[in-house]
């Protein structure tokens, strides 16, 4: 069964770094881009950061700028997320998407595989 699950999530600092990772299984993995999306509570879906099939190209939600960074190794059939100075806002379940393309899309209805979340919890 196609599945993709998500793990490296925690409680962590103010400031502080976590490494997130997804592990696709039972599918063509590097044929996809990739998507890191997070849902804070009573907030939408809202996308992260996203790589393309290869790991040539990325995008990233300004608000992650210079402190996210998306990567992905499609021998491991893994994609990742680095978290560095981490804010309380950041607080979040973390989910990772798989979408139809090789290229990056950035809206949620067009990424149709999800993994099941991993919870980022940043104290103050």
């Amino acid at each position: 069964q196609v599945q993709l699950v998500e793990s490296g999530g925690g409680l962590v600092q103010a400031g502080g770094s976590l490494r997130l990772s997804c592990v696709a299984s039972g599918r063509t993995f590097s044929s996809y881009a990739m998507g890191w999306f997070r849902q804070a509570p009573g907030k939408e879906r809202e996308l992260v950061a996203a790589i393309n099939a290869n790991g040539i190209r990325t995008y990233y939600a300004d608000f992650v700028k210079g402190r996210f960074t998306i990567s992905r190794d499609n021998a491991k059939n893994t994609v990742y997320l680095q978290l560095n100075s981490l804010k309380p806002e950041d607080t979040a379940v973390y989910y990772c998407a798989s979408n139809r393309n090789f290229f990056i899309v950035t809206s949620p209805p067009l990424y149709v595989l999800w993994g099941q979340g991993t919870q980022v919890t940043v104290s103050s």
